[in-house]
């Protein structure tokens, strides 16, 4: 699929989430800038989440309660090699079943996600549009 602007790839994402329910894990892939965060929001949006939705880049964990009293785990691994205590934190998400589960830069958990996880990859084009590919582990 192609996405030719944020708010388009802002409203996939919202529309994936209004289709989803816990529990469900997400794997985003995508070089910095490609777009994991914005489709994170949308997909936040879908969900019913009402506060703004920011990159847990610095604080590698950000939770919001969803419409439906749920939550809505967001992490990011980017600036960790080792995920260390943050993998027993990840496996409490992953195995909370009101919980929807989203990883940015997802390689050093790999051996956490069940392989029937979701695996968006989402590719910054020349020309300023986006790819997304759909797949499962």
């Amino acid at each position: 699929m192609i996405v030719k602007t944020e708010a388009e790839l802002i409203d996939f994402g919202r529309e994936i989430g209004q289709n989803l329910s816990a529990p469900k894990i997400i794997e985003l892939v995508g070089d910095v800038g490609a777009g994991k965060t914005t489709f994170t929001r949308g997909l936040a949006e879908g969900l019913g989440v009402e506060e703004p939705v920011t990159s847990p880049s610095f604080t590698i964990k950000k939770t919001y309660t969803t419409k439906n009293g749920g939550y809505l785990a967001h992490y990011d691994f980017y600036r960790l090699k080792d995920p260390g205590l943050m993998s027993e934190d990840l496996a409490e998400s992953i195995n909370d079943e009101n919980t929807i589960t989203v990883i940015e830069w997802g390689k050093s958990v790999e051996n956490l996600l069940p392989p029937s996880h979701l695996i968006f990859t989402i590719t910054f084009n020349s020309d300023g549009t986006r790819t997304i590919e759909e797949g499962t582990e």
